[in-house]
């Protein structure tokens, strides 16, 4: 049996939204200190992982176990797996005549050489929707990132309009043709853009359902990538947080600020760690205790 997905949690969204309070926009990108900046190689959890977490059990889920609806599997990793980085994708038709703007939560940067994104749509190729479409016909595509300036009217552009409707009309946010490998526009609100060209495609199959194709994995190159110039360092290889103010998604219908950044350097086994001696050490520790 088919189960919908309740995107909605709230029987009256805008009335829990008024029980809220304001945007805090006093609130300003920094950057702290770790929880514990005295952390030793081989001291485990930092203090915030309370002595009774130690003794709180795990439930394993077989997403394929009898009764369990495909939804819960959906709702369940959204809401895991976070925060996760948003692919704002602008496309359009082969004709050029029609154009589509919309959010994908599956999404990441793979490799940096070539520059490799991947997008997950879940559904086949069969019942591909206006992007996935798009991306077939034409094999490019602009993928921005959501930062809060235009987070309601990125949020806008999730509506389920027939294709052919431009959901750059239902937001309001500006296309800019001015993409130099693509025909699709940027977001020229967005900071941050990437005009992008499909490598390839793989469809997958349901395992509850065989058969039924579920899932498209699309891997895209970049070919010009855009920063907007107050936000980009002089050597040209660094975005400042503080003026993408990047939006990432939860679960359920939430999304989620990046207001705070804490710094670690990445350790040598040899300067930091003190090679294997040192590791051999930690190793007998932890066989004692």
């Amino acid at each position: 049996m088919a189960h919908s997905i309740n995107r909605n949690p709230h029987p009256d969204f805008k009335k829990v939204e008024t029980s809220r309070p304001d945007w805090d926009e006093a609130t300003r990108f920094r950057y702290t200190k770790t929880v514990d900046p005295a952390w030793k190689f081989g001291d485990g959890a930092n203090r915030l992982q309370g002595a009774e977490d130690g003794h709180r059990k795990h439930i394993a889920i077989d997403p394929y176990e009898d009764g369990r609806p495909g939804a819960f599997n959906y709702k369940l990793l959204i809401s895991g797996i976070v925060p996760r980085p948003i692919a704002f994708i602008s496309t359009r038709s082969a004709d050029g005549r029609t154009t589509n703007l919309a959010p994908f939560s599956y999404f990441n940067v793979l490799n940096h050489d070539p520059p490799l994104f991947a997008v997950g749509f879940a559904c086949g190729l069969a019942d591909a929707k206006d992007t996935l479409r798009n991306v077939v016909d034409t094999r490019e595509a602009v993928i921005n990132i959501i930062g809060e300036p235009f987070l309601e009217a990125a949020n806008a552009a999730s509506v389920d309009a027939p294709y052919g409707a431009s959901e750059w009309d239902v937001s309001g946010l500006t296309p800019d043709y001015a993409c130099e490998t693509v025909r699709c526009a940027r977001v020229k609100e967005a900071v941050f853009s990437v005009e992008v060209k499909l490598d390839m495609l793989k469809e997958y199959e349901s395992r509850a359902t065989p058969g039924k194709t579920t899932g498209t994995l699309a891997v895209f190159e970049g070919t010009r990538i855009w920063v907007r110039e107050d936000a980009l360092n002089e050597q040209r290889n660094l975005v400042d947080p503080a003026v993408l103010r990047p939006i990432s998604r939860l679960g359920g219908i939430a999304y989620a600020r990046t207001t705070e950044a804490m710094e670690l350097t990445r350790p040598k086994f040899q300067d930091d760690l003190g090679g294997q001696e040192a590791l051999d050490k930690l190793k007998k520790n932890r066989q004692t205790n």
